[in-house]
Parts: C-alpha cells; structure tokens; sequence
C-alpha cells in the first residue's frame, strides 16, 4: 500500500482546495464548522450542493452517466478528505449517497427520469423511512402494511427517528406487503410522496434540544405501485443492497483529525484541575494522546480500504469495521471537547451554533450573548447527539456480530 499521493493524484487534490477555497464563503465555512451533529444546517446544506452541481461535484460517486464523476477511489477519498479540512458542510447523505444509487441500480426508466435530476439539483430531497417503534435494529420485524389496492398500495402504521421528515418531499420506506415466509420476506421498498393525503409528521425533541428527527403516521395512504422499488415483496433485497452505501464511503478519520487537533489547541489554553491547562493535566492528555493515535489508526485503516478497493478486491467486513472505530472515536473525542469546555460548555446557548433542525421552546438572548467561545457552547450539544452514533445505521453490537461471523468465523 502505497500512502504518497502520485504526482496526478497531488495535482487532483491542488484542484480540489482551489475550488473550496474560492466557492466556501464564511457563512458555509461557519455552517461547517458549528455543526452540532452530521447534519449541517438545512440551508447552508442545500446552498453547498447546488454550488456542487454546478460544478458537476455533488454526486461523484454516481456512475458518469447519471452526472457522476469519472474518478479512481482515491480522487474520491482526496475530496471527501479536502472537504473536511476545509470545513465544508455536509450533505445530507439519504438522496444523494443513498437512496440515488438504490434508484440506479432496481428503478425503472421512468423512475430514474424522475428522481436521479431532482436528487442532484435538491429539488427532490429524501428521507428515511424505516425504523418504527417496535422495529429498530431488528428491522425485519417492521409491521408498517402495505395493502393492495388495484394501481395503489395503502400504507398504514408508523415511522420513527426519520431525520429532516419536515424538510423531506419524498421518503423512501419498507413496507410490510405479506406475511407469510420468513419475516425478510414480504416487504417491500416503496418511494413516497411526503404531501400525499394522510400523512402526519411530529417532531421528535433530541437531548440537544434539537427538532431534526421525527415520528411519521401514515393513515391510508394510497401509494402507486409505479412508486415501487424492485418487486413487491422483494425490498430486503434492496434494502440490503442500499445499506452498503449507508455504512461505508465516507473518510471519517480527516473529520476527527481535525477535532483532536481542536481539542488540543483548547487543552493548551483552558485551565484545568488546580487551574493549570488541561494539557498539563497527565490523565487529561493521557486520554487525548490516547484518541489522537486512534485518528492515526483509522486513517490507517480507511487507506488500506480504498487501496483494497482501488485495486478491484472486495474488503470484506471493513465498512462495518470502520463504522465501530470512527462512531466509537468520535464519541470519545466529543467527550473529551466538552470536559475541555468546563463550566461553560454546561450552558445551554445553541444560539451560538448552527443546528440540523430548529431548537425547540428556547429563545436566545435579544443581544446574542455567548459565554465563553463559540466552541464551548457547540461542545454540549455535539455531545449529546453523538450518543446516537453507535446506534444509527445498524447499532454497533449488530456490527461486532457481523464482524465475528465475516472476519472470524464464529
């Protein structure tokens, strides 16, 4: 494994800082760096990816037919990674990175006329319907029903944790359409129209204090079979296709990177126990020190899986092995900046931060008063929501299982 860019490659990335230095404007840049969770500010989300299109660079990883790019994996990673350092806003992932490639892979003509152009301009903007109350890691258990009804499917029942349902005009769904067989079996992948009659969307209040999830009834709503994904009955298949794209494909380790090396500058200047700088605090920066080498480790790791996938080998387990150590790490680090914020990082300002979703029942001070810096009042809140890493998109036990029967054998 070769860890030096080539001379092409170095040229690609010198391509890629020169455009996100000139088309990041500090209120991007601000949206990027004051994320309180991995989801940017709606807005400044939207307003980066249309500046993506236009460029031809907010789906790279769709093939060049659909208005991806012609990249190696390592062009790929190169932009993940000089996005990060350059403190882009995400994207949200539930269109573009997910549902799109579903869409190209199983959907009709029709469907791919439809949603690949609106996906990619923002005008189509998706979300994720399959959790339900008694149906979270253990998917397959959902009962949310589909009935058949002539050219419609009528879906009753519930979804819960659907980030930006308010903001979403389509979702996609497992739906329950049989009964019989395995419990994989009957359920099928529906796309929905989020303005169709009979839908009801609540918000859900996180721990940050945050609307950017949500519980969606469906009370009869009539769904058309054209709306179908793959067969009915057949949406385990893929569902499971999509969900390589949902745990892999990302670099996570240039983001933490970027968050230690924060936490380190603060650790410098913020006093700690006995009033000397945290840094000087031999637990404290045994911890850092600790977490600082994990970053290296799976940046380490994250190389050797695009190399395997470069090469055209597949890397067996890694994305659910890179989904443990990168959730994992950035809970530790999150952990670590709000220690490091002291009695500032306990208020409650989420004024001074840039939130997925709107706050609920606060009003910020009239003059906008912050205590302390801007990263101290961000500190509590990327805490809390980090919490939901290990559990989003497959619970890590669920990943150490994986793992234990893919790479072990057991």
């Amino acid at each position: 494994m070769e860890l030096a860019w080539s001379a092409a490659e170095t040229a690609f990335r010198d391509e890629v800082r020169s455009f996100l230095d000139e088309k990041l404007t500090p209120e991007l840049r601000r949206a990027g760096r004051l994320a309180t969770s991995v989801y940017s500010d709606h807005d400044a989300s939207m307003e980066w990816q249309r500046i993506l299109h236009e460029r031809g660079w907010a789906a790279p990883a769709w093939p060049v037919e659909y208005g991806g790019c012609d990249w190696t994996q390592t062009q790929h990673y190169i932009f993940g990674r000089e996005s990060i350092l350059a403190g882009a806003p995400s994207l949200s992932p539930m269109g573009i990175r997910m549902v799109a490639h579903a869409i190209i892979a199983y959907g009709t003509q029709e469907q791919k006329d439809f949603f690949l152009p609106g996906i990619l301009s923002g005008e189509v903007f998706f979300c994720q319907g399959y959790s339900e109350p008694e149906a979270g890691s253990d998917l397959a258990s959902l009962s949310t029903a589909a009935v058949d009804d002539g050219d419609d499917l009528v879906v009753t029942g519930s979804k819960i944790w659907t980030t930006h349902a308010t903001e979403a005009n389509w979702m996609f769904a497992l739906v329950r359409t049989s009964k019989t067989g395995r419990k994989q079996q009957g359920i099928t992948f529906l796309l929905i129209d989020m303005d169709a009659p009979g839908i009801e969307i609540r918000p859900l209040v996180m721990t940050s204090g945050e609307e950017v999830q949500n519980q969606v009834f469906f009370d009869g709503v009539r769904v058309p079979k054209a709306n179908v994904l793959g067969r009915i009955d057949d949406g385990w298949t893929v569902a499971k296709y999509l969900l390589v794209f949902e745990r892999g494909g990302a670099a996570a380790a240039p983001a933490l990177q970027v968050m230690a090396e924060n936490i380190a500058r603060a650790a410098a200047e913020q006093p700690g126990p006995g009033g000397r700088p945290f840094v000087d605090d031999p637990a404290f920066a045994a911890k850092l020190a600790e977490a600082r080498i994990r970053t290296e480790v799976l940046e380490i790791l994250e190389y050797r899986t695009l190399a395997a996938l470069a090469a055209g080998k597949d890397p067996g387990p890694a994305s659910s092995m890179l989904k443990v150590l990168g959730t994992e790490l950035s809970q530790t680090l999150t952990q670590l900046s709000l220690e490091v914020a002291g009695p500032r990082g306990r208020v409650y300002q989420p004024h001074a931060a840039e939130p997925g979703g709107p706050v609920a029942d606060y009003s910020p001070p009239a003059d906008g008063y912050v205590s302390g810096e801007e990263w101290q009042a961000v500190a509590p809140l990327r805490y809390f929501n980090d919490r939901a890493g290990s559990i989003y998109a497959g619970s890590n036990e669920i990943q150490r299982n994986i793992l234990a029967k893919a790479a072990l054998g057991l």
